[in-house]
């Protein structure tokens, strides 16, 4: 690689920045639009906040797909479930034969009773079925209210819906494009930290013990994109991680922004790619985890190709495990085609690491 790639990649950096900073402006003004009129319309379902800087409830997948967590309200003082039950119940109503599946990996049930406080509207048969609060219970009302809202608001020459059989999904026309937004209610939990997530493993030099006790602090949330168990989702953890990476002076930030820019550039461009931002975080976190030192990250085309050769690991196996909930792989349902076809991208990069961007 020469010399000046750094100045290349990152000059793209910055241009992304700018025109990401732009779309997550315009798609937060409707988001908070949208939201206000849902939550007039439902106690449950809570506004997402208009943000001069960064707003926590937008994480941006790619450039053009979103992720908008809707916080939901109402629940408050939640503990761990007390045992384990089975269910038989259908979201038909019916009685099944045989008990739904277990949770998984990053999923959990959710009882209404795990809340200290939980208003009447929570125990409701439209979100409950037999104590539990079911996701797609929770997505079908919420679909019904963004369909209202859209035309409430005079938002339908702006917004429209996709059709998915369950998670809530629109596209935006912003000035820079089409942007697709997955619209999630988020049950947020900043009291506790998941037991699932036995992190971090014994004998890690990074993060430090200060940082650790300063991420478990923000708690986990629950994610609604299933139909039945909830997701756990540690995006706040995540951003406080990025945003103390470089305190002891390397270069992580940068080799990650290059990463990022060369997979969405180069290797892996799209409006759904098989790869997002967020796997590439979870493969930064590994990769820093490896090398906590700061030795390990003064060379930034070290540091980049570091980041690849990672990448390129776990994209060949189709194995990622998530940062926090180690028993979970983030490529488990991803397409194994694309991901083999990746794969040999970068294999081709790595014999001979060379820089062109469009």
């Amino acid at each position: 690689m020469e010399g000046d790639v750094e100045d290349c990649l990152l000059s793209k950096v910055d241009l992304r920045r700018q025109w990401i900073s732009q779309m997550v402006e315009e798609v937060q003004q409707v988001v908070h639009h949208l939201t206000t009129e849902i939550s007039y319309q439902d106690f449950r379902f809570q506004a997402v906040p208009y943000c001069d800087t960064y707003n926590e409830n937008i994480k941006v997948l790619a450039p053009t797909q979103f992720l908008i967590t809707v916080p939901m309200r109402g629940l408050a003082g939640y503990r761990e479930a007390r045992q384990q039950r089975w269910r038989y119940y259908s979201l038909k109503g019916a009685r099944l034969p045989r008990p739904l599946q277990d949770p998984e990996g990053l999923q959990q049930w959710l009882e209404v009773e795990q809340f200290l406080k939980s208003p009447g509207q929570w125990h409701e048969a439209d979100v409950n079925i037999e104590g539990d609060i079911v996701p797609a219970k929770v997505l079908q009302v919420f679909r019904k209210l963004v369909e209202n809202a859209i035309e409430t608001c005079h938002l339908s020459g702006r917004v429209r819906m996709l059709m998915d059989h369950l998670v809530v999904r629109v596209v935006v026309e912003t000035s820079a494009g089409q942007v697709e937004l997955q619209l999630t209610p988020s049950v947020d939990i900043p009291t506790a930290w998941s037991k699932k997530a036995q992190w971090p493993s014994c004998l890690k030099r990074w993060p430090s013990p200060e940082t650790v006790q300063c991420i478990k602090s923000f708690g986990f949330s629950l994610l609604a994109c299933s139909s039945y168990h909830w997701q756990l989702s540690f995006l706040r953890a995540e951003q406080v991680l990025l945003e103390q990476l470089d305190e002891d002076g390397g270069c992580r930030r940068k080799c990650f922004q290059a990463l990022r820019q060369m997979k969405e550039d180069v290797w892996c461009p799209g409006t759904r790619p098989v790869i997002t931002s967020y796997h590439l975080q979870t493969v930064l976190f590994w990769t820093c985890e490896k090398y906590p030192y700061p030795k390990d990250w003064q060379v930034f085309t070290k540091g980049f190709l570091r980041l690849v050769r990672k990448l390129h690991k776990c994209v060949s196996q189709h194995f990622l495990k998530h940062y926090f909930v180690r028993k979970s792989n983030l490529l488990q349902h991803v397409s194994s085609c694309e991901l083999d076809a990746l794969a040999q991208t970068l294999a081709f990069f790595l014999k001979d690491p060379q820089i062109s961007l469009p």
